[in-house]
């Protein structure tokens, strides 16, 4: 018996989302087909003019903004920024620094802070059980 292998394909919104774009700022043929894993990957080993630009200059979907103004995308919401943005409009709100940004920054690092403290507490927990582990005599 042999098994057929069949190329796998995702939506052109799925394909954006792993490359990083923004779907309606990308050529009409990649929005109206579908994509097979092997054109992803070569998509990203292998960027075309279009696929460069679109990441430098954007506009770039909300998840890369919220990341690169260091905010999460309820934080982007809350601020008022709903549409993509282009890298020049995101630099012109770094350079703004409004109030919302700050605040939202400032909130995005205490959640780090507490995330990662978090990771601490459980590697620890982890190391005293492993610990407790080796010292229990065995049956």
């Amino acid at each position: 018996m042999t098994s057929q292998q069949t190329s796998q394909t995702m939506k052109p919104a799925t394909a954006a989302k792993k490359l990083g774009v923004y779907l309606e700022a990308t050529p009409a043929e990649f929005q109206e087909g579908v994509v097979s894993r092997a054109e992803l990957n070569a998509l990203q080993t292998d960027p075309p003019a279009w696929l460069t630009e679109l990441r430098r200059n954007g506009p770039h979907p909300r998840p890369v903004v919220a990341a690169r103004l260091g905010v999460s995308n309820a934080g982007l919401a809350r601020g008022g920024v709903t549409e993509a943005l282009t890298t020049e409009q995101i630099e012109d709100l770094r350079q703004e620094s409004p109030e919302w940004l700050e605040r939202e920054r400032a909130t995005q690092a205490e959640v780090r802070k507490e995330t990662d403290r978090i990771k601490e507490k459980h590697a620890k927990e982890k190391q005293a059980e492993e610990a407790k582990q080796r010292r229990a005599p065995r049956s």
